[in-house]
């Protein structure tokens, strides 16, 4: 009989080289075109960004000497310390907290509340209660300007609260603006989340004598936490971005947010195109930190409640 190394059969079999193991694919067109096309769409969204950046960068006199399609003589952060100077910037900032924060919060409550109903009782009226939040999505901002401002030169606030005594000019004012604006898609959204948690949870908690309030608060917006976490990434985003609202329904220049007080930095005779694409980066820069710091929920509150109807 031939005996049999023991030593060769304990001893690990030799890996195969990496390149040896890898399968190659072969390079199909179709790929190379995709690959082509996302790349210039990304340059696409990115110029203007870097072209912003390159601009504030750049003196002001040295552009409107030699034009902005020009090397640079030399680059520096002047139009920056200026734009945050000349604007008032950190005035801006607090205003704009003054409006995010509390209309963030009211959006998300009382869309979880709609959302609550629509989803875990079964009702005639759901399908058309979703339906009225919902719809008003659809119509652009500035088909309701006009009714909207008359109406809000009319609907009294008390005095110590605004200085016109109406809603107009007024913090409260933008803030509904905005929760009724962002109401629909986060009912929507809230909505086919919570269809997707099974409703034996509820059950339960009825039988052990849980009222609604408490299948809400204690067992149905716990589990909605990722949810509550897209949108909230979603609505900051939105709501700190907004230009129309507050340039058409505030008078006062310095109670609007920071987005729509960059018109402070132009100038009566000209306009320094350097020192707003500076504080235009500025202002963008909540944003960003924002972004890069919650991207996972931002991504996925894009598609968020999207498969299930």
């Amino acid at each position: 009989m031939a005996t049999v190394d023991v030593d060769v059969l304990a001893r690990p079999r030799e890996a195969a080289p990496a390149v040896a193991r890898r399968r190659r694919r072969p390079l199909r067109p179709g790929r190379v075109v995709l690959n082509a096309f996302l790349i210039a769409t990304a340059l696409c969204w990115l110029a203007p960004l870097l072209w912003a950046v390159y601009t504030s960068l750049r003196p002001y006199a040295e552009t409107a000497e030699r034009g902005y399609f020009s090397l640079p003589s030399q680059l520096n952060f002047d139009n920056f310390a200026n734009a945050w100077n000349q604007a008032d910037l950190p005035r801006y900032y607090l205003n704009t907290l003054i409006v995010v924060v509390p209309a963030l919060i009211l959006t998300l409550l009382f869309a979880s509340f709609v959302a609550f109903a629509v989803s875990r009782f079964d009702v005639r009226i759901n399908l058309a209660l979703l339906m009225v939040f919902t719809a008003g999505n659809l119509l652009p901002p500035q088909v309701i300007i006009t009714p909207l401002y008359r109406m809000y030169l009319k609907i009294p606030l008390p005095y110590w609260m605004n200085d016109l005594g109406t809603l107009y000019d007024s913090y409260w004012g933008i803030i509904a603006i905005h929760v009724a604006f962002q109401l629909g898609f986060c009912i929507f959204v809230l909505s086919n989340y919570m269809k997707t948690i099974p409703y034996d949870l509820t059950e339960a908690a009825l039988v052990d004598g849980a009222s609604v309030w408490r299948q809400f608060w204690r067992i149905i917006l716990p589990l909605c936490r990722p949810a509550l976490a897209a949108l909230a990434t979603l609505e900051f985003t939105w709501i700190y971005n907004d230009f129309f609202w507050a340039l058409v329904l505030m008078r006062t220049g310095e109670k609007r947010p920071i987005v729509s007080a960059l018109a402070n930095l132009e100038g009566v005779f000209f306009k320094d195109n350097n020192l707003i694409a500076a504080g235009a980066l500025l202002a963008a820069l909540p944003t960003l930190i924002i972004y890069f710091a919650l991207q996972r929920q931002f991504v996925r509150g894009l598609t968020l409640g999207a498969t299930k109807g």
